[in-house]
């Protein structure tokens, strides 16, 4: 029996919320079933969740209870008991990810004081120095921090724990590159800053911040000016986080290298540019795709980080189920018609294009692509990049590319009519052609093409296949802990559920930098278009009817999927509610 819910059922017992007899029946349940102590008293009517908060923020400071345990075995968000336990010590509970950090006040104090402590300052008035402590009723720590600041009175802030560390490990990392830091300040005062070509302290500034993304395996790394600050961040699996934060002097001569190595115009700050540059980091080659857009603080820079060896993925090592993998295989093997890649930004829909166009490429075939922009190069296909300013749009292209004798085509991306009327067309003579959508869900894009103003009998006699498709974050191996569903959640995925299963969640630990997850897994659906389902689309039949015929024909939807993954382990029940909403 977990000791926390044995404290729990000792602790009403001698409060006199219950009685002895009770404790002993209740214990005897828990024992006997895979419930909590507090889901049986709540069914019960024996206790409900603002008394169970008030119940472990006692816990909590009598040091019973650890902040990790508070979500692990009770239906309470670690945020949510944060604000009652701010509430309780009569302190200000703070998001640290919503607020600016003074970061040029914390450069001035000293940091091992600062990490011995687990103590991080976010801000200061005139009386007060306002400080985020890992454990908020450690009065050691409060008196040691007290001792930094004799002239000020130290107030307690309530955050998430997880959040300061994330913030401390931050500062060491900009601690580590102080001297960087001072060599660029160097640079900006010496004559250096009027030519930006010869400041070197910005190119080591600039490797550092690749070598350190491309480590955290990031796709996309973002420089931003805030009001106080240059804050560098790093979409890794999806979600965005900080890896760099500097001050605001830094911006201004990283945005101009940054640019001068996308041969973009470093005087002009008005207007969004776009640009490329290559580089090698850690003895690999890298393309970097650049985009600069106009901010109230500065500019907004994005690079997208294009590694050349992820390309070369086999069409098997994409992770669909098996038996979307073979309705996609013999798909894309049909002698023409057009096949669809539908999901939203950062899907991986290039990623599966470029595996599917890999696997079918060979001498006999003639391949043309047209991309905006062309992100990876590939042998044996022809690639033509879009360019608005020359007016070779998608529609333009295409036109061009029917006359260059090709036998499959592939359009980056269907954004209007005139391209989708060129591509049906194509597929209607006998080329096969693949092409990207925004949409939902696979059955989605019949409509969305329907709206789009083509007719149904020329849709329905161009379609072979779509493929709708999601990145859900995979589970780290090293930290995943065991869970039982809570009875409604069960309930809700019962009917899909495998014979054996086991659901698991997220923890964290120092090899998935504490956020419980590594790497992503494609979840896919694929809606193979019949003789029946033809028919249907021709005959302008409903989303609803079409989505009835393809179960009745095997087909496997995007969350039952994801629901099969995550009763295997692979991924988390929440994670697969928050990308494929069933």
């Amino acid at each position: 029996m977990s000791d926390i819910n044995l404290e729990l059922l000792m602790y009403m017992v001698n409060n006199r919320i219950l009685d002895s007899d009770t404790a002993d029946i209740i214990k005897g349940e828990f024992e006997s079933k895979n419930k909590s102590v507090f889901e049986i008293l709540q069914n019960r009517h024996l206790l409900e969740k603002e008394d169970l908060s008030i119940i472990l923020i006692e816990f909590y400071k009598k040091g019973h209870l650890q902040l990790e345990d508070v979500n692990k075995y009770f239906p309470i968000e670690i945020e949510e008991f944060l604000k009652n336990l701010a509430k309780n010590l009569n302190a200000t509970y703070i998001d640290l990810d919503a607020i600016d950090i003074n970061h040029k006040m914390i450069s001035k104090l000293p940091f091992n004081q600062l990490r011995k402590f687990h103590a991080l300052p976010v801000k200061e008035d005139e009386i007060n120095i306002y400080v985020a402590f890992k454990d908020p009723i450690d009065l050691n720590a409060q008196e040691g921090i007290q001792r930094i600041f004799p002239r000020k009175l130290v107030k307690t802030v309530i955050s998430e724990p997880s959040l300061i560390e994330k913030y401390l490990n931050k500062i060491e990392l900009g601690d580590s590159i102080k001297e960087l830091i001072s060599e660029i300040r160097k640079e900006i005062t010496s004559s250096a800053s009027e030519n930006p070509q010869e400041s070197s302290g910005i190119l080591k500034l600039i490797e550092a911040i690749l070598k350190t993304s491309i480590l955290a395996r990031a796709s996309d790394i973002h420089v931003e000016a805030t009001v106080n600050n240059c804050v560098v961040r790093s979409r890794i699996d999806g979600m965005l986080t900080e890896t760099f934060i500097f001050d605001k002097d830094i911006y201004p001569p990283l945005a101009s290298r940054l640019k001068l190595l996308s041969n973009m115009d470093i005087a002009e700050k008005r207007k969004p540019q776009d640009g490329r540059f290559s580089a090698t980091i850690l003895g690999k080659e890298y393309d970097f795709r650049i985009s600069t857009l106009p901010i109230l603080s500065g500019e907004s820079i994005v690079m997208r980080i294009l590694d050349k060896s992820k390309v070369m993925i086999k069409l098997e090592g994409l992770g669909m189920h098996k038996d979307n993998f073979e309705k996609f295989n013999s798909s894309m093997r049909a002698p023409y018609g057009i096949i669809f890649v539908t999901g939203p930004t950062g899907s991986g829909k290039t990623t599966t294009l470029y595996a599917a166009l890999n696997a079918i490429k060979s001498v006999q075939t003639k391949i043309i692509t047209v991309e905006d922009p062309v992100e990876y190069q590939l042998n044996l296909i022809q690639q033509v990049q879009v360019n608005e300013k020359a007016k070779l749009s998608f529609a333009a292209a295409l036109r061009s590319i029917l006359r260059q004798d090709p036998d499959i085509i592939m359009i980056g991306e269907v954004r209007d009519q005139e391209t989708l009327r060129i591509a049906v067309q194509a597929a209607l003579t006998g080329h096969l052609v693949f092409s990207t959508l925004h949409t939902n869900d696979a059955i989605s894009a019949v409509t969305r093409v329907m709206d789009m103003g083509i007719e149904p009998y020329l849709l329905s006699g161009s379609l072979v296949a779509i493929e709708a498709q999601r990145l859900v974050r995979k589970l780290c191996p090293h930290c995943k802990t065991k869970i039982a569903l809570p009875e409604t959640a069960r309930r809700d995925v019962d009917e899909i559920l495998p014979q054996n299963y086991q659901f698991y969640k997220n923890n964290g630990c120092e090899k998935c930098s504490q956020t419980g997850f590594i790497g992503r897994e494609m979840l896919s659906e694929i809606l193979v278009i019949s003789e029946k389902i033809s028919s249907m689309i021709a005959q302008g039949k409903s989303k609803e009817d079409i989505k009835q015929q393809a179960l009745r024909e095997g087909f496997i939807d995007m969350y039952k999927d994801g629901v099969l993954r995550a009763a295997n382990g692979i991924t988390t029940l929440d994670e697969v509610a928050r990308v494929a909403k069933g």
